[in-house]
């Protein structure tokens, strides 16, 4: 479904990305590991378009997206929740999700169901629908950001650091929240640097270092790998 190969994202003079090539089949739940500064991110924003290739290729669905804009791809199916867990601190609740169905926003009967759906995911956003998002507390406006890149119907969700400075107990109900919306069948690509919660709910991993891949594998392959703990935390 998701194709990278070659892929290199520079600033400036600094490459973050040295060569990543990775799959991503429908259906699959994969994460992208490895150590702050390992270049995952960087990843994840150039196939989101909010970062331009500086070589490579992008291919979704065999055909080739490697300069497509953001809002190309989010209207090709593709929804991204970048790590900074950005809400509209000044709109509702409510608000936020129905910027997240803007390109289906002739869509009110879909729109209206996907809106009850996502309340019946995360009860804690019916009870504060009419309630500014920056008023939220961390954990919830993580909730917040997820609902609002479902209410778009993607086809892929990418995930960036869900679970970063959120508590234990509500790292918990995210990662069981993500393993529900994979239960749905849909495609995940996930970066976290919480390797084991997201090993539990993988079904494939690969592990970067210094801009490049190091490691790949099933989730319980790279969970086993002795040399794991050397990869995940060098550099």
């Amino acid at each position: 479904m998701l194709e990278i190969a070659g892929l290199q994202v520079a600033y400036g003079a600094i490459r973050a990305v040295r060569d990543v090539s990775l799959t991503l089949a429908e259906g699959e739940l994969v994460t992208l590991l490895g150590a702050n500064g390992a270049g995952k991110s960087s990843t994840l924003m150039c196939i989101a378009g909010a970062l331009p290739a500086a070589a490579g290729a992008i291919r979704l669905e065999g055909q080739d997206v490697t300069a497509a804009r953001p809002e190309v791809m989010a209207r090709r199916g593709v929804a991204t929740v970048p790590e900074t867990r950005d809400v509209f601190p000044d709109l509702t609740v409510d608000e936020n999700l129905q910027l997240g169905a803007y390109t289906r926003r002739n869509d009110t009967k879909g729109v209206a169901e996907d809106r009850t759906r996502m309340f019946g995911m995360f009860p804690v956003l019916a009870e504060r629908s009419s309630q500014p998002a920056g008023t939220l507390s961390g954990g919830e406006q993580q909730m917040l950001v997820i609902a609002r890149a479902m209410m778009s119907r993607p086809r892929i969700l990418l995930l960036d650091e869900p679970s970063l400075g959120l508590a234990p107990t509500i790292v918990n109900r995210i990662f069981e929240m993500i393993a529900t919306l994979k239960g749905s069948g849909l495609t995940i690509l996930l970066v976290e640097q919480n390797a084991s919660k997201a090993l539990e709910v993988a079904d494939r991993a690969y592990v970067m270092r210094l801009g490049k891949i190091e490691a790949e594998g099933t989730a319980a392959e790279i969970a086993a790998a002795t040399d794991l703990k050397a990869l995940y935390l060098a550099g």
